[in-house]
């Protein structure tokens, strides 16, 4: 039973099905589920194998990664994001012959593709067969607004993940991307709904329920510094103001042509880098 009444839905956010399970315990329930390359090479059966030297074939990683989706599907009945590989250099078509073929691995697979010129047209195509997909590693106004125009017509939800402490880190307001893209979003017709990422701690987690974040990923240790602390809700005495830059609103038509948006951004690119990097690093 839930201990927590709430209208924003919790996904973990992680490639350890302990975890999954044990906030199932904490909470009482599990909305989702969120995970990428860079988490699943944290999974410790796949850091055990590192630490001996015995890194992966690229069959093998996959069967890994699929087995690992797998066992987080027996907890959550609810969206499991599946990430794709993608580097500077993978175009559309590989993005989306890895997505049909990540999608049949369980029947709620939400495929996971970056804000990228690429991705996006991975996405645009993807959503015409009916794929559901979490468009990742947005850090833009712009870009979720490329979201939404690309994906137009989706037959499922489609997420867009706003990464907040990767903002934070170099000194912006995370957390303002996300009230924006809900603010810009309630001009449009619903389709694509902000789900916050990157989530670092309790504020976050609370500013977002506060602010109404449809879906909100977070990590098992925020998970349980929340249950440690009785999963307190935000009340009319929070104030989450961080001594960060602020990031201001923009007014944005939700009407373009997909790919008159620009959908670049530097943070972008070293996500991408880094998830292909830490991908890499567990195949041999």
């Amino acid at each position: 039973m839930s201990k927590i009444n709430l209208s924003s839905k919790i996904f973990v956010d992680g490639a350890d099905p302990e975890e999954t399970r044990e906030t199932k315990r904490l909470l009482g329930f599990v909305d989702g589920q969120t995970t990428n390359p860079t988490l699943v090479s944290k999974n410790p059966a796949a850091r055990e194998r590192i630490e001996k030297r015995e890194k992966f074939t690229r069959e093998e990683i996959y069967h890994f990664y699929k087995e690992v989706v797998n066992k987080i599907a027996k907890i959550t009945q609810g969206p499991i994001s599946v990430e794709v590989y993608a580097d500077s250099e993978t175009k559309a078509e590989q993005m989306l012959e890895e997505a049909r073929e990540m999608q049949n691995w369980i029947d709620n697979a939400y495929i996971k593709f970056p804000i990228t010129k690429e991705g996006l047209k991975a996405a645009h195509f993807a959503v015409k067969e009916g794929i559901p997909i979490n468009m990742t590693l947005c850090f833009s106004q712009e870009q979720a607004a490329a979201v939404y125009a690309a994906t137009l017509g989706a037959k499922k939800p489609i997420f867009v993940s706003p990464f907040v402490g990767r903002l934070d880190d170099r000194g912006e307001n995370g957390m303002e991307l996300v009230f924006n893209i809900i603010r810009m979003y309630q001009i449009g017709d619903g389709h694509v709904l902000p789900l916050t990422a990157s989530v670092r701690n309790l504020e976050h987690l609370l500013y977002a329920i506060q602010i109404g974040s449809p879906l909100i990923t977070v990590p098992f240790k925020v998970i349980k510094e929340w249950a440690e602390n009785g999963f307190v809700l935000p009340d009319e005495k929070f104030n989450y103001q961080p001594n960060l830059k602020p990031i201001d609103y923009k007014e944005i038509a939700l009407d373009k042509n997909w790919q008159d948006y620009d959908p670049s951004h530097d943070l972008t690119d070293i996500g991408v880098e880094k998830f292909s990097r830490d991908w890499k690093n567990l195949i041999r």
